[in-house]
């Protein structure tokens, strides 16, 4: 039964990064709205915006649009946006999917669930903007993020990306309460997913908190552009 996706970036992305996937479940015969959120615009203000804005944007996108029978979706800091807008759009959801995404707990923003040397980074560069932003060094994308990628890729993709807000990172929202929110919830985890490292620190911990168990999809931490007939596939099947 064809229904309507709305997928969520994670930092630094615009909704540009979801075309591969998008195209796949509209050949599919689905409805696919993949917004840049408030602040991620090549060239806008960092600024203005808080975290409650970015939630408040995808609740006014899915009920201006009145749109019904959703499966939202969230990647990697869109879990954040998605846990945020899910229990103001239940009525609305068919499913909940966390792309290696991060599950909230109450009163831990993502700055806190980040290992020290991420955290050192984000400090460094939002210090260093002149406009409370973080930056990702290519570097760091090329081995943790993009690793199933030539260097050409790399570098293309790399260079789309935009500075995030780090007040996006170290906001926090309130935790899912999956009986009360009432819709199905799933996590999705790429295979070799290393943005974040394995043991403590490790994208596991968050299917915990959802009580679920993590699906396997191919890939890296960015198989929305180097897999993405098979993450829109786990995406129709989860």
């Amino acid at each position: 039964m064809a229904g309507t996706f709305v997928l969520i970036t994670g930092a630094w992305h615009g909704g540009w990064a979801w075309r591969p996937v998008a195209e796949q479940l509209r050949a599919a015969g689905h409805r696919v709205l993949t917004p840049t959120l408030p602040g991620l615009r090549d060239g806008a203000d960092p600024t203005p915006y808080t975290l409650t804005d970015v939630v408040d944007s995808v609740v006014d996108l899915v009920e201006g649009e009145d749109l019904r029978d959703v499966t939202l979706v969230g990647h990697s800091w869109g879990g954040y946006v998605i846990t945020g807008a899910a229990p103001r759009l239940a009525a609305r959801l068919r499913k909940l999917v966390f792309w290696s995404a991060f599950v909230p707990a109450e009163g831990r923003s993502l700055y806190d669930e980040v290992p020290p040397n991420y955290q050192a980074l984000f400090d460094g560069q939002a210090q260093a903007s002149g406009n409370n932003s973080v930056a990702m060094p290519f570097e760091v994308w090329q081995a943790a993020f993009m690793p199933d990628a030539s260097e050409d890729v790399q570098r293309m993709a790399h260079g789309l990306l935009v500075p995030q807000p780090m007040q996006y990172f170290t906001e926090t929202v309130v935790p899912l309460d999956r009986e009360t929110l009432g819709v199905p919830v799933a996590f999705l985890l790429g295979e070799d997913d290393v943005a974040l490292p394995p043991g403590e620190f490790g994208w596991g911990r968050f299917a915990d908190r959802l009580g679920v168990a993590p699906v396997p999809v191919p890939g890296s931490h960015e198989a929305c552009f180097t897999r993405p007939a098979e993450l829109a596939e786990a995406l129709l099947k989860a």
